[in-house]
């Protein structure tokens, strides 16, 4: 393989893991604030932890991809 298709194989690589990131750090936020309000405070707390650990889930996925920006300027 050459040298640019390696390069073009690598970028891809790398921006679908930071898509890929995103979407699952909103939907393990969602899911673990589901959890907690739904079965493990049976409802009492609905639908805080939702809201909370999803809107936590969205900071995560943003930190990673300004982390990737960092790591992508720097190369």
């Amino acid at each position: 393989m050459s040298e640019d298709r390696k390069q073009i194989v690598r970028q891809l690589a790398v921006y679908s893991n930071a898509g890929l990131t995103f979407v699952l750090s909103v939907i393990i936020g969602f899911a673990m604030g589901w959890f907690l309000d739904n079965k493990l405070l049976a409802g009492r707390t609905a639908p805080w932890f939702t809201f909370i650990f999803f809107a936590l889930g969205i900071v995560a996925g943003f930190r990673s991809l300004w982390a990737l920006t960092k790591m992508v300027r720097d190369e």
